[in-house]
């Protein structure tokens, strides 16, 4: 468990390519055979990573109520808080490492199908998926320096006026079909 933490800690803080068997192996105190020897490579150990991660990840998101579009935004930012540097330096090099665009896209179908769960208004769910992208995080919080509050305030008044424009439009459909 000590090599899984420490591999954890290093590819959630450094891009893929710093993160070596031999300072996992060094940081877990152990040596870099006993870490191929669990996980047999560093994409070994990159998948059991990703494995225990993406179970922190769903467990975080999981806290979500459905229809609570205030509650949601805040989980979500508080796990992009935790997972979104890391995600965003794993979405550079996607295209050329195959291990990690599989596990990009694993995110991507699962952050889709949270944001259909939690959300429900399936007319903008394309739109949701993107107000509440690692990217609009990064785009908010990163590049233009919003603080964690101001990040949430921007994406929740996003993805709320999404759902208003779309309960709006079906409320007037209701109305003419009448």
């Amino acid at each position: 468990m000590r090599i899984l933490e420490q591999a954890q800690a290093l590819f959630l803080s450094r891009w893929y390519d710093e993160v070596t068997i031999a300072t996992v192996a060094a940081d877990a105190e152990v040596s870099g055979q006993t870490v191929l020897n669990h996980f047999g490579d560093k994409e070994g150990l990159f998948a059991a990573v990703v494995d225990h991660t993406s179970g922190e990840i769903l467990g975080r998101r999981d806290r979500a109520q459905p229809g609570d579009v205030p509650g949601a935004i805040e989980i979500l930012v508080d796990d992009y808080e935790i997972t979104g540097d890391a995600s965003i330096r794993l979405l550079a090099v996607e295209h050329r490492i195959a291990s990690v665009r599989k596990t990009m896209d694993t995110g991507r179908n699962n952050h889709r199908d949270w944001v259909e769960r939690i959300f429900a208004a399936p007319g903008v769910t394309d739109e949701l998926v993107v107000v509440t992208d690692v990217y609009a995080w990064k785009l908010l919080r990163r590049d233009r320096g919003l603080g964690r509050d101001e990040t949430v305030a921007s994406m929740r008044r996003m993805a709320e006026a999404l759902i208003q424009t779309q309960t709006s439009a079906e409320s007037t459909k209701r109305r003419r079909r009448r």
